[in-house]
């Protein structure tokens, strides 16, 4: 039925680990500090190093919205949520604009929900407009930068293209008014027109309260070798079945669906977070964007994520040192998956395993409600810090312009 056969050799290592070495990769590994400068950015304290003003807009842009749809506090993208009330209390908000060294704009782009909970962002374009055009006309700081000095939170899945199908997204491209602007994005994929230069990438949301309602005790053993729950097939959106996921995911399906060593299913059990803590591996492959929360759920639970998306580009990636935690498998070789894996020696395992169990690496993949010191906003300030000082050409000159405000679709263009 399609399923690849292991090698002799292979299926031995594989059983290896599966059975005898089962117990040993379950318990508690000891923690190990991230070395070097990813380790120095990740335990980095942003606080006295930045300051940020919050413009204060009406609340249609953001706490209406919100109030229509209380689900969008749970949805992968909730972060810009998030983002906008930690920043209202944290200690790098300043109310006087004349000494911030940025400037955010409190946008809910995303919590415009379908009524099975999907966000669609055809209505983004025109309230980035709105609220762009409200500070511009109310203060003087977009003004003199045309946003090179501001950040928004776009965490839809192809950022500020604001189109969820990626070939229209490319189509469009970033919001023009954004385009000197600083993103803070959940989307990353090298050389893609989505991704711009300079932008921060952070994990999708992921709710940690529900998540650590569902740890198990640390010695349970890891008898799932390889785990994976979701779809493999969008027949709604892609019904020749080809486009989704570049095929990688009905690759996982079709080659490995009757292979002892994968519990790969689109059944999504109850168990699906302890499941997750009594696996080796946790398939992460790439669905219409190059990332899934299945991505921060993998670290939180100690799974090593197997990262199927080429030329993804990952969340902190100067803080988290995804190459020594996780294993790249490139989309094409996903029929080999069975051999890449099997390959992967004990003493690697457990060393990724002992990374994966640093509290810190943790702490740096969640949005907790209190923050709490090194957790995911404190690595977007990092980021923030990091690109300071401004340069002064970010600065315009009297009667310099870089962007056009009637660039894009016509209904982009409609008021809001």
């Amino acid at each position: 039925m399609g399923m690849r056969k292991l090698s002799f050799l292979g299926f031995l290592c594989a059983y290896f680990l599966f059975t005898i070495g089962a117990v040993e990769l379950g318990r508690n590994q000891p923690t190990e500090r991230i070395s070097g400068s990813a380790g120095d950015v990740l335990e980095d304290d942003p606080v006295g190093r930045l300051k940020v003003f919050i413009y204060e807009l009406p609340s249609k842009y953001n706490k209406k919205i919100l109030q229509k749809d209380p689900r969008c506090l749970n949805h992968m993208f909730a972060a810009e949520i998030f983002m906008h009330r930690f920043l209202l209390s944290s200690p790098v908000r300043t109310l006087n604009p004349e000494e911030a060294d940025w400037f955010y704009t409190p946008v809910y782009s995303t919590c415009d929900l379908t009524p099975n909970g999907l966000p669609l962002p055809f209505k983004s374009p025109r309230m980035m407009r709105s609220a762009i055009q409200l500070i511009s006309s109310n203060w003087p700081y977009w003004n003199r930068t045309e946003g090179a000095d501001h950040f928004f939170v776009v965490p839809h899945d192809f950022g500020a293209c604001f189109h969820y199908q990626e070939e229209k997204a490319i189509e469009r491209g970033i919001l023009q008014l954004l385009r000197r602007a600083t993103l803070v994005q959940t989307f990353g994929q090298r050389n893609h027109v989505c991704l711009k230069e300079g932008s921060i990438t952070i994990p999708p949301y992921a709710p940690p309260q529900k998540m650590h309602t569902h740890l198990i005790p640390d010695k349970t053993p890891r008898s799932i070798f390889v785990y994976f729950r979701g779809l493999f097939y969008d027949v709604g959106n892609d019904p020749e079945g080809g486009y989704y996921a570049r095929g990688a995911r009905a690759a996982v399906w079709e080659n490995f669906k009757n292979n002892p060593l994968f519990d790969v299913s689109t059944e999504h059990p109850t168990t699906y977070y302890e499941d997750m803590q009594r696996a080796v591996f946790c398939l992460c492959p790439l669905g219409w964007a190059p990332w899934s929360p299945r991505l921060v759920e993998a670290v939180i639970f100690g799974c090593i994520p197997v990262i199927i998306a080429d030329d993804i580009v990952l969340p902190f990636a100067d803080a988290i040192p995804w190459e020594e935690i996780g294993v790249f498998v490139a989309e094409e070789k996903v029929p080999n998956l069975d051999t890449i894996l099997t390959s992967i020696s004990p003493e690697v395992i457990l060393r990724k395993q002992r990374l994966l169990a640093n509290p810190s690496m943790k702490q740096a993949m969640l949005f907790p409600q209190p923050a709490q010191p090194g957790d995911a906003f404190h690595q977007v300030l990092n980021g923030l810090a990091r690109k300071l000082p401004h340069d002064n050409t970010v600065f315009l000159k009297p009667g310099e312009k870089f962007l056009n405000w009637t660039a894009g679709p016509v209904g982009d263009l409609k008021p809001w």
